[in-house]
């Protein structure tokens, strides 16, 4: 893969470098920028000894006679990108259990025969630490992923997770929440064993919020469960057509009632796109009231929502970015799943999907600052504000560019990159997708 830098350039231990002629977003820094419009400038990084040492205007910077000087010519530079909904262990089941035709129903029924047939300690650790290696060669610092958290697979994917946590502590920040149907509370006995699971884990709580008898209830349930235990809390909510699906008001007045003292994220929410402006308007307001985060998943939305076979889909699949970003919402896009029956696609790749969510959703024309959708808002989102930001003291986690502005690097967000880590570059060498053949056989039959 091609590098935006010569990386036998840079200093093999912990001297210094600086990369001159940066061209850095005003959103992700507080370090002094030339600005040259939309929300860019330029600007020298000093980086010495793994940190970001100084961020100034270009020839500003005195630097010892030691120090190595690569000049950028106006690439652009971007934080070590935050991927705050995935699936790790679902991914990469494609091969061996593909959506057989394309619908969410098809890639619920296709996910639990695997999951009931295949998911063994093995086989799950084997497929996260391969997604991982694809994050890190591409950029990402930061990562939330859910976990199928239905008995007994439950007890078989947190352990696993765990373990790739601490094997991956060093180069990724790993998160995870619980994921189950919220019918699963009509058990009594589910709700206090998964979020003690997730309490010991260091964990999230979570759930997946349909219009169901008793929904209140269980809305409730969870946040007093979540206040309890000093969780917080992470939903994927009304991923349907349905302009009736509302329970993101639910949960948005379930926060407001309760006082939940913790952080909410809700992910999805395709169906307020089709609901009125009144509807809407009310939801909204509620969802400010209650500092709730919003997650868009683009990719995995678009594929999955209005597909139906012989006919061509009438509206993108995805949630009202720009209504809740003008509210105060904070708002962010993630990857979601990966080469499994609810995207077929994907790579957990930032960079591709922050620029695939400026083409569907139209962030842009002024690009701005929607970059923090990828970077300084869901870190916050995920209880870490250092991260997605380049400022002086922050570790030297970033991503450098050939592409100079916004038209560049997303007409080619393929294009050259180097990743740096504490201010090394890192391999960029994916991992072969025969790596996985041996868990690839498919059952017959299904």
């Amino acid at each position: 893969m091609a590098e935006a830098i010569d990386t036998n350039h840079l200093p093999r231990g912990d001297g210094a470098v600086l990369l001159a002629n940066a061209t850095l977003p005003s959103a992700v820094t507080a370090g002094i920028l030339n600005h040259i419009g939309d929300g860019l400038g330029r600007a020298d990084i000093l980086i010495d000894k793994g940190e970001i040492a100084a961020i100034a205007s270009c020839g500003e910077l005195i630097v010892h006679d030691g120090a190595v000087r690569i000049d950028l010519d106006g690439g652009l530079v971007l934080p070590g990108m935050v991927d705050m909904h995935t699936h790790l262990d679902k991914g990469h089941i494609w091969a061996r259990r593909p959506n057989p035709d394309g619908t969410f129903p098809g890639a619920l029924d296709a996910v639990t025969a695997d999951r009931e047939a295949r998911w063994s300690a093995e086989d799950v650790r084997r497929r996260m630490s391969f997604a991982l290696q694809c994050a890190h060669a591409h950029g990402t610092v930061l990562m939330r992923t859910h976990l199928d958290s239905i008995p007994p697979q439950d007890a078989i994917s947190w352990d696993v997770f765990k373990d790739v946590r601490r094997e991956w502590a060093d180069r990724i920040d790993l998160q995870a929440s619980a994921l189950f149907g919220v019918d699963s509370l009509e058990d009594p006995a589910f709700l206090p064993s998964i979020a003690d699971r997730a309490l010991e884990a260091g964990g999230v709580l979570g759930a997946v919020t349909f219009m169901i008898d008793g929904l209140e209830t269980h809305v409730e349930a969870m946040f007093r469960a979540a206040e309890s235990r000093g969780l917080a809390l992470d939903f994927h909510v009304d991923e349907t057509a349905d302009p009736d699906a509302d329970s993101l008001r639910i949960i948005a007045e379930t926060a407001i009632r309760t006082r939940f003292s913790g952080q909410v994220v809700c992910g999805h929410c395709c169906s307020l796109a089709r609901q009125t402006d009144a509807a809407v308007d009310e939801t909204l307001d509620l969802v400010a009231r209650a500092g709730i985060g919003v997650v868009s998943l683009p990719l995995c939305n678009m594929y999955l929502m209005d597909r139906a076979h012989g006919r061509t889909p009438r509206w993108r699949g995805v949630t009202l970015l720009h209504e809740m970003k003008a509210r105060g919402i904070p708002v962010a896009v993630a990857s979601d799943n990966t080469r499994d029956p609810f995207y077929a696609y994907g790579d957990l790749d930032m960079v591709d999907v922050y620029a695939q969510a400026v083409r569907i959703l139209h962030l842009d024309h002024p690009s701005g600052d929607w970059i923090r959708t990828a970077t300084t808002t869901p870190a916050g989102l995920l209880g870490d504000s250092a991260r997605g930001r380049l400022d002086i003291g922050s570790p030297a986690d970033m991503i450098v560019f050939k592409a100079r502005n916004w038209n560049e690097l997303i007409a080619r967000p393929g294009g050259a990159r180097t990743v740096l880590r504490g201010g090394h570059a890192i391999s960029r060498t994916l991992p072969d997708y025969r790596e996985l053949d041996d868990l690839m056989t498919q059952d017959l039959g299904i």
